[in-house]
């Protein structure tokens, strides 16, 4: 996940109503979970100092301005002592120190996610929005609720510098160099692990089976995703995204 050239230095507001967009658009799309699970993004000019919501408020209710900042220890050091929850950064803190060419970690709870999280066979090739994912995903085991610093250390090294996580038994995770970057892929996932849920159900329930391509196809459909690398994921997609919260749920650039 190299940086691509010749593009402006991002601003703290851009962060701020591109983070909050994401949150609005995980609302609108079913992707959150009451007031759990959290977006998080780098404040540029500002190391190790991030962006997150103020626990206790619904996706669906964040606004740029409303954003929190903290460190990489959870600390709120904007001032205001708003609330965060304390699991919102044990996994968002460790990523964020790990991965500082990152911008935005996402982790979710989201229905089929979780299903996926289930399977031991993780994410397969069976659909055009997998093999945009192929070989960009990593695994973790599922270790209970208290993530101390020994689980922290392992969840960074199997994410190593991989864009992405299934959590087995809990959910996904995502990071990207922009927020438009780790909300596609999180998006692309969400639709992948749809599709091969529904499709693996299907062929249980008729004594048929799944096609899945070779790794040969799989990984030359990413590379044609892919390019030479100097568009981003989310890069066309996030206009039209911001668009169209413009017209469901205005005001999260407030």
């Amino acid at each position: 996940m190299s940086a691509p050239a010749n593009r402006p230095p991002r601003t703290e507001a851009e962060v701020r109503r591109d983070l909050a967009a994401a949150y609005r658009l995980a609302a609108l799309n079913g992707l959150d979970d009451t007031v759990y699970t959290h977006l998080s993004a780098s404040v540029p000019g500002e190391p190790g100092v991030y962006l997150i919501n103020e626990f206790g408020l619904g996706f669906d209710e964040i606004t740029a301005s409303g954003l929190v900042k903290v460190d990489v220890q959870g600390r709120v050091v904007d001032g205001s002592a708003r609330p965060v929850n304390p699991t919102g950064f044990t996994i968002h803190g460790a990523v964020h120190a790990a991965r500082p060419e990152v911008e935005c970690v996402i982790h979710l709870h989201a229905p089929w996610g979780v299903a996926l999280s289930m399977l031991p066979g993780g994410l397969q090739p069976t659909s055009q929005w997998a093999m945009r994912l192929f070989g960009r995903l990593g695994y973790h085991a599922y270790e209970g609720l208290a993530l101390g610093p020994a689980e922290q250390r392992r969840l960074v090294a199997n994410l190593g510098a991989l864009d992405g996580l299934v959590l087995h038994n809990h959910g996904t995770l995502t990071v990207g160099r922009t927020v438009a970057e780790a909300y596609m892929l999180m998006h692309l996932l969400e639709r992948a692990a749809e599709a091969q849920l529904r499709a693996m159900a299907a062929a249980a329930a008729t004594g048929g089976r799944v096609l899945v391509p070779g790794d040969d196809v799989a990984a030359l459909t990413h590379r044609q995703w892919v390019g030479d690398g100097a568009e981003r994921d989310g890069d066309v997609e996030w206009p039209a995204l911001l668009r169209r919260l413009d017209r469901l749920s205005p005001g999260y650039r407030d």
